[in-house]
């Protein structure tokens, strides 16, 4: 592999300010693609208390769009799931507001869902009971109700970060054992990822993962296919969405 290859596809990625998985997560997928480059900016998003529970800090996350405007990304994606607990409808207005074309990790979540046909899920997050009903809600009110929730039971944004392995493994099992149509690891600060792979085969079902899930629909909305990466998870292995 050379040093520095040449460059084919640009992402531009926001992401929340207190969040440590977007960029390892991003950075190691994309290490499968290494023709495609991949840019980062932050908007504020931190702690236990959301000064902005019911949409967008518009002034940061237009911010952080207009900086990474300025490095010309072919495709900018949001790389954040509040929009999941608020409405989806959320990230169509963000998508509408920036100057160039964007994707999210809530309207790919939405695509594949009703691609697939997946309609039951399987909801794992590391929100509070109250965080993760505000999910519950919204992912109902979509169409998309949950037949099992399974919380950490955490508030403050960074802790997110830090919960191990094995409990998420454990947090899946307990979701799976409802039989959904798909599990769904949903925080983009919630280091589900790099365990898709592992929880899928020993649960036998699929499972999406928000951080992950942002980076595949990004490829896929630049025309590369996702194969390479299929170590992360089933649908990085399908060549359809």
């Amino acid at each position: 592999m050379t040093l520095w290859p040449e460059t084919s596809a640009a992402l531009g990625v926001i992401t929340p300010s207190g969040n440590r998985v977007v960029e390892r997560v991003t950075i190691g997928i994309l290490a499968h693609f290494p023709k495609v480059s991949c840019h980062f900016s932050r908007t504020p998003v931190f702690g236990s208390v959301d000064p902005y529970p019911d949409g967008y800090d518009w002034d940061g996350m237009l911010g952080a769009a207009a900086l990474l405007d300025h490095a010309d990304p072919d495709l900018l994606v949001w790389n954040g799931s509040k929009a999941g607990g608020i409405r989806f409808a959320l990230d169509d207005e963000l998508a509408a507001r920036v100057s160039r074309r964007l994707t999210s990790s809530t309207l790919v979540l939405r695509g594949l869902l009703a691609a697939r046909g997946w309609r039951r899920i399987g909801l794992v997050t590391p929100y509070s009971a109250a965080g993760g009903a505000r999910v519950e809600r919204t992912f109902a009110a979509e169409g998309f109700p949950c037949t099992a929730a399974v919380h950490a039971e955490l508030a403050d944004n960074l802790s997110y970060a830090a919960i191990p392995a094995e409990r998420i493994r454990a947090m899946c099992r307990r979701a799976a054992a409802a039989r959904p149509d798909v599990l769904v690891a949903w925080c983009t600060n919630f280091p589900a990822a790099p365990l898709v792979a592992g929880i899928e085969a020993e649960t036998g079902l699929p499972m999406l993962d928000s951080t992950s899930l942002a980076v595949w629909g990004a490829l896929r909305a630049l025309g590369i296919d996702p194969r390479p990466a299929a170590a992360w998870g089933s649908i990085f292995a399908a060549p359809e969405g």
